[in-house]
């Protein structure tokens, strides 16, 4: 894996840059992306063998750029990172083409684990606690807003809730399992 190419998509540059220089010191090469505009570019010219991508990126969804990573390479792997973890969004992320989820905070051999799918991130993932009520709601919201490609008015009209209600919702941070 001394060839391998990394491309680490996330808008939080510490994050990126900690992330890049532990691949660095491994002997892998690596590129940075801020946002999927920025992704996109660095996946056409920089051809990784590896991505890296943040479930938020701002106001984009790194959901939706594994579909293009893969039509420019049809043999990337990549893993999905999030803050914000779920089995409907780490179905998702399987189903578009990554090879692995992972909820940050997530470290190197975490992450090159989840590339190479050692047994033990599939029993950490099996361990997972069940989601409370609340839990379900705000992944339930989640969902919903990235069908409506961010639109809240047209998300409140298909949860049959006020505008204002699901904007107060939004504020708040996710509850914890």
């Amino acid at each position: 894996m001394s060839e391998s190419r990394f491309l680490i998509v996330d808008d939080d540059i510490t994050f990126c840059e900690v992330l890049a220089r532990a691949l660095a010191r491994r002997g892998h090469k690596v590129e940075m992306a801020h946002n999927a505009k920025q992704a996109l570019t660095a996946v056409a010219q920089f051809q990784p063998t590896h991505a890296v991508i943040d479930l938020k990126l701002g106001e984009d969804s790194g959901l939706h750029l594994i579909k293009p990573f893969l039509e420019i390479n049809r043999d990337i792997k990549a893993v999905v990172l999030t803050g914000y973890g779920s089995i409907p969004t780490a179905v998702q992320a399987i189903k578009e083409g990554a090879v692995n989820y992972l909820a940050k905070p997530a470290d190197i051999e975490g992450i090159l684990a989840a590339f190479e799918k050692r047994e033990g991130v599939q029993a950490m993932e099996a361990e997972t606690p069940a989601m409370s009520l609340k839990r379900m709601e705000w992944e339930h919201i989640q969902r919903m807003l990235d069908e409506h490609d961010g639109n809240i008015s047209a998300t409140a009209r298909s949860l049959g809730m006020h505008r204002r209600t699901l904007q107060r919702k939004l504020q708040k941070r996710p509850v914890k399992q």
